[in-house]
Formats: C-alpha cells, sequence, structure tokens
C-alpha cells in the first residue's frame, strides 16, 4: 500500500472532519449566545419585578452589580451600566414574544448596540432581522445604521414584484438601496461618470459592502458583444445569494426615463449571453445623481426587466424629509416579514 496520507481521498476525510469540528464548534458558539440572552432578559425582567414589587429605586442595580462582580470576579458583563442594559432589554421587548428567537444568534453587544440607537420597534427589528440574515459585525452594523440604511430599504424603487417570481423577488428587493452614500470618494462637488467609476473603483471594498456585502466585482466597463457591434456595461456585480449578474449604469445627472431602454438592453444581452443555466435572471440598477419618485415609479411601469433606480452622495447627510416618505406601519411590517426569505 502506498501513502494514504499523500491520497486525494485521504484529504477529503481530513477536510470533511475538519468542516464537521467548525460546524459542532458553531452550534456550540450559537447555544452558549442564546443561553447568555435568555440569562440577561430573566435578569433584566427579576430586576423590574423587585423594583415593582419593592419600591426599590436606581440604588439596586448598583448594589446588584457590586455584589455579582464580587461572586464573579473578572465578569464585566455584570457591571452597573451592563445591568441597566437588560433591565432595559426586558423593558423594550417584554410584550414581543419573537424577539428570543430574533436575537438568539446575535451578540448581546449588537442588540444593546441596536437599543441604544434605534427607537422605533420596526427599526430595530430591521437591523436585528439583518444582523442575523447577513452576519453583520459590530463595525459593519454601526455604519448601516449611520447611513439610515433602514430608510434607504423601505423607500428603494424596483420593479421586481411584478418582474420576478415571489421568492426571488423579496431577495432581489434587499439587494437594492433607495440611496447609496458613497463618502469613501474624493469627488468634486463637479465630476464626470468616468471619474465616478473610477473612484468606485479603487475603493472596490468599500463600495461593495455600501452596496450590501453579497456583492462580488466581476468588472467595469465590461464588454459584450451583439452581431459585431460592442457595448460598455459600466459596472457588473455578481450577487451571490441572488445567484445572478447585477449590472450597474452610472448616471451622474437626474434619473430619465430614457436611460431604462439602455440598462434593459444590457440585460437582455446578458440573460442571453453570459447567464448560465443555473443562475437566475440578471437585474440591473440605475445609480444616479437625483431623481423625480413619480417618474421613477411610471418608469418602472413600462420596463420588462427587472430593475431599480437610486440615488447617490458623497457626503453622509440624510433629506430631513425622508421619514415623511415612508411607508404606513402595515407596509413597513410586510417588508421585514420579507426579510425572512
Amino acid at each position: 500500500m502506498g501513502n494514504i496520507v499523500t491520497t486525494e481521498e485521504f484529504r477529503k476525510f481530513v477536510s470533511d472532519i475538519i468542516q464537521k469540528i467548525r460546524n459542532a464548534q458553531y452550534e456550540s458558539l450559537k447555544f452558549v449566545n442564546y443561553n447568555m440572552i435568555c440569562l440577561y432578559w430573566d435578569i433584566g425582567r427579576e430586576i423590574c419585578v423587585r423594583q415593582n414589587e419593592y419600591g426599590w429605586g436606581k440604588a439596586i442595580v448598583e448594589e446588584l452589580s457590586v455584589e455579582l462582580q464580587e461572586e464573579f470576579l473578572g465578569k464585566s458583563g455584570f457591571s452597573a451600566r451592563n445591568l441597566w442594559r437588560m433591565r432595559n432589554f426586558y423593558i423594550t421587548f417584554q410584550d414581543n414574544k419573537e424577539v428570543p428567537p430574533l436575537v438568539a444568534e446575535i451578540s448581546w453587544t449588537k442588540i444593546y448596540l441596536v437599543l441604544e440607537k434605534c427607537k422605533n420597534s420596526q427599526e430595530r427589528e430591521f437591523y436585528f432581522k439583518m444582523t442575523r440574515k447577513y452576519g453583520w459585525t459590530k463595525e459593519v452594523l454601526i455604519h448601516n445604521i449611520s447611513i439610515k440604511t433602514y430608510e434607504k430599504f423601505l423607500l428603494n424603487q424596483t420593479n421586481f414584484e411584478e418582474q420576478l417570481p415571489q421568492e426571488y423577488s423579496k431577495q432581489a428587493k434587499l439587494a437594492v438601496k433607495d440611496e447609496y452614500t458613497f463618502d469613501f470618494m474624493e469627488l468634486s462637488a463637479e465630476h464626470s461618470e468616468r471619474e465616478l467609476e473610477q473612484e468606485l473603483i479603487q475603493h472596490i471594498q468599500k463600495f461593495l459592502s455600501e452596496m450590501g456585502g453579497m456583492f462580488a466585482f466581476i468588472g467595469n466597463q465590461y464588454k459584450i458583444v451583439v452581431d459585431g457591434d460592442e457595448f460598455f456595461i459600466d459596472l457588473l456585480l455578481y450577487h451571490r445569494k441572488l445567484r445572478c449578474l447585477v449590472a450597474i449604469e452610472l448616471k451622474i445627472g437626474k434619473f430619465e426615463p430614457s436611460d431604462m431602454g439602455q440598462l434593459q438592453f444590457y440585460l437582455t444581452a446578458l440573460n442571453e449571453q453570459e447567464k448560465l443555466p443555473e443562475e437566475n435572471e440578471s437585474i440591473g440598477i440605475i445609480i444616479c445623481r437625483s431623481k423625480n419618485r413619480t417618474v421613477v415609479e411610471y418608469a418602472l411601469k413600462s420596463a420588462t426587466v427587472p430593475m431599480g433606480v437610486a440615488t447617490y452622495k458623497i457626503s453622509n447627510e440624510l433629506p430631513r424629509d425622508m421619514r415623511e416618505l415612508l411607508p404606513k406601519p402595515e407596509e413597513i411590517a410586510r417588508r421585514l416579514d420579507e426579510i425572512e426569505g
């Protein structure tokens, strides 16, 4: 017999065992995290119960912290500040039975980050679900809260519900924001589309992160040839969850309905020439400097391929009137339910 260690079968055997160990470690961490979150929930509840039952004031938290830290040396999780967070955690969600399973796979740091930075219950639900669904790190979560990803998700303009199968459209809608913040670029107020494209390419990792974290870069000025004529797509990405090509056209001016004709042509060509049999239909995104929302709405109704229209900013400011444009609570709840898909 030859050296079994060098055989392909043995290497695959080792790889399979390593993967099983890693999966078991991950499941163990999830279990530990779930138990810790349940413990913090119970501590927060007990503090509230005792305060209501005995009329205890704020001193209970400070005194409890001293006792717990003496008993469990080195456990910073029992600081007075963290105990207040546990109390707030319970008070905030005591009437919401969906919260414990929703946050079971989210770290305590991310939970209280959302609690402290988001006061609206549906906004908190959005960030919890997105963190769990896409595995956002603490830094990514903070960034998304700071650039108002929740509002941008609710306001996005696409025709995915009409042009894509239901299950596919739910995922696709998460892939397009209403507005992208490119504050990592060094552009003057007056810039060309070529300059915008080059800046995005030079900061490709930050660009993909702002796009949502599920995109892979394929190329810029991506050439497609139709019957001998050459055409160039500004940016071509691939969405890993959707398993589809994503064509992006950059516009430094205001959205015009004619912009859609060009993108529709590109998507048709991609589906005919580039899309693999196992991949889903290609989608398109027009990213422009500004848009008239009503004009976009009308234009999307006439589009025959799946696409969305978004704007971009090179600063982190948010229009004051954005909240006035948010849909009604019932529609927000429906869209939040779709995140689970």
